[in-house]
C-alpha cells in the first residue's frame, strides 16, 4: 500500500502522523511511504531521518494525496485538505465529527474511508489511541490553568499549591476518566486542593483508592457541579462520551457565582466543550474572558509539547496502521471489531452512531461497509 503523511496546518500544530520510526516498519512490511517535506520538523525529525527510513520525500501535500492511497495524520483535515480527499482513499486521524458540521459534510461528500482514531476500542471498553492524547491533555490542563491563574494573564492570582500560611487553590476536575485521572495526578503533586466529580461509583472507588486523602471525590450531580464551581479557583472539563458532543455540564448561570479571575480549561472542546461559554482557542490566542471569568480552550493542547505527543500517539496507532496497510482496510476491520468502531465515514455514509445522532444523519452500521 502506498501511505502518506503531511504537515499539520492547524493552528500551532506540531505533531506528525507518522515517525520516522513508524516510516521505517511500514517500509519494512513492503509498503511505500510519502511524507510531504518538512512534515516531521515539528518533533524534529529531517527530511534526512524520514529518507533514511526507506521513505519518500514528496514536495506537496497535494502531491501525497494524489499518490497516497491512505493518508496518516493526527489532526482533523482542515477545508483545504478534506479537498484534496477521493472516493476509497483512506484517511487515518483524529476526527471529532459530532461537533462539526462542516468536516462531516465534507467528509460525507468526499466518499473517503474514515477511520477515526478517538472511536476504536479494546477489549477493555477502553479508547486506546485517544488515552496517549488524553494523559498528555490532562496533564497539560494543570499548566495550563496554572499559567491562566496568574493575575497577568486575566486570573485571581493564586499559586496553584500554595506556600506556608497560605491556602493552595482549589482545583475541581469535572469527569474522572483519563483527562481527569492525569489531570488530578499533577494538581495533588503540586499540592492543590483537589476535588474529583464523575457519576460512576467504580471510578470513584478507584480514584478514592489512589488518592486516599490527597484527593476529595464527588458524586457529579448538578447540585455538586454548581456548589463545586463556586468555590472553585480552577475547574478542568474532562468529561467525554465517546464519539458524540460533549454535555453543557457547567452552564452559563454557574459563571456569575464563580469568583471573579477563576479558571475553565475545557479539555472536552474537540468534543464541542463542556462548559456552555466554551469556544474554541488556539495556542496562539489560547484564552479568552466571559463574565470575568477566564477560559483556556484549545483544541490541540498536545501540539504543544510536540515531540511527546507523537511519538506516544504512534505507539498506539501505527500496529493498526500496519493492519490497514497489510490487509487492505476492509480485511483489517472485518478481522479487529475494535478497528471496525473507527469507521465514522465510508462511501459517503455516516456509520458513527454517536455522530449520525448529533448532526441529523441516518446511521449505516460499519459492518455494511465489509459486505
Amino acid at each position: 500500500m502506498i501511505v502518506g503523511t503531511v504537515r499539520e496546518i492547524k493552528n500551532h500544530e506540531y505533531r506528525v502522523g507518522l515517525t520516522p520510526e513508524s516510516a521505517a516498519e511500514l517500509v519494512a512490511h513492503g509498503h511505500r511511504v510519502l511524507v510531504e517535506t518538512g512534515a516531521g520538523l515539528g518533533i524534529g525529525a529531517s527530511d534526512a531521518a524520514y529518507a533514511a527510513a526507506g521513505a519518500e520525500i514528496i514536495a506537496t501535500a497535494a502531491q501525497v494525496f494524489a499518490k497516497a492511497e491512505m493518508i496518516v495524520k493526527v489532526k482533523e483535515p482542515q477545508a483545504v485538505e478534506r479537498g484534496m480527499l477521493r472516493p476509497d482513499q483512506i484517511l487515518y486521524t483524529y476526527l471529532h465529527l459530532a461537533p462539526d458540521p462542516e468536516q462531516t459534510a465534507d467528509l460525507v461528500a468526499s466518499g473517503a474511508v474514515c477511520i477515526a482514531y478517538e472511536t476504536v476500542t479494546d477489549a477493555h471498553g477502553g479508547l486506546p489511541l485517544l488515552k496517549p492524547m488524553s494523559q498528555v491533555a490532562g496533564r497539560m490542563a494543570i499548566q495550563a490553568g496554572a499559567t491562566a491563574l496568574e493575575k497577568a494573564h486575566g486570573g485571581r492570582g493564586v499559586l496553584l499549591g500554595g506556600v506556608p500560611g497560605v491556602l493552595p487553590a482549589k482545583v475541581v476536575i469535572i469527569g474522572g476518566g483519563v483527562v481527569g485521572f492525569n489531570a488530578a495526578q499533577m494538581a495533588v503533586g503540586m499540592g492543590a486542593d483537589v476535588t474529583i466529580l464523575d457519576r460512576s461509583p467504580d471510578v470513584l472507588e478507584r480514584l478514592a483508592n489512589h488518592f486516599e486523602a490527597r484527593a476529595k471525590t464527588l458524586y457529579s450531580s448538578r447540585a455538586h457541579i454548581a456548589a463545586s464551581v463556586a468555590a472553585a479557583d480552577l475547574v478542568i472539563g474532562a468529561v467525554l462520551i465517546p464519539g458524540a458532543a460533549a454535555p453543557k455540564l457547567v452552564t452559563q448561570a454557574m459563571l456569575s457565582t464563580m469568583q471573579p479571575g477563576a479558571v475553565l480549561v475545557d479539555v472536552a472542546i474537540d468534543q464541542g466543550g463542556c462548559f456552555e461559554t466554551s469556544h474554541a482557542t488556539t495556542h496562539t490566542d489560547p484564552t479568552y474572558i466571559e463574565q470575568g471569568i477566564v477560559h483556556y480552550c484549545v483544541a490541540n493542547m498536545p501540539g504543544a509539547v510536540a515531540r511527546t505527543s507523537t511519538y506516544a500517539l504512534n505507539n498506539a496507532t501505527l500496529p493498526h496502521a500496519l493492519a490497514i496497510a497489510n490487509l487492505g482496510w476492509q480485511a483489517a476491520l472485518r478481522r479487529d471489531p475494535h478497528l471496525l468502531a473507527g469507521l465514522n465515514v465510508w462511501a459517503g455514509k455516516v456509520t458513527c452512531a454517536p455522530v449520525a445522532t448529533a448532526l441529523g444523519y441516518a446511521v449505516v452500521a460499519p459492518e455494511a461497509a465489509l459486505a
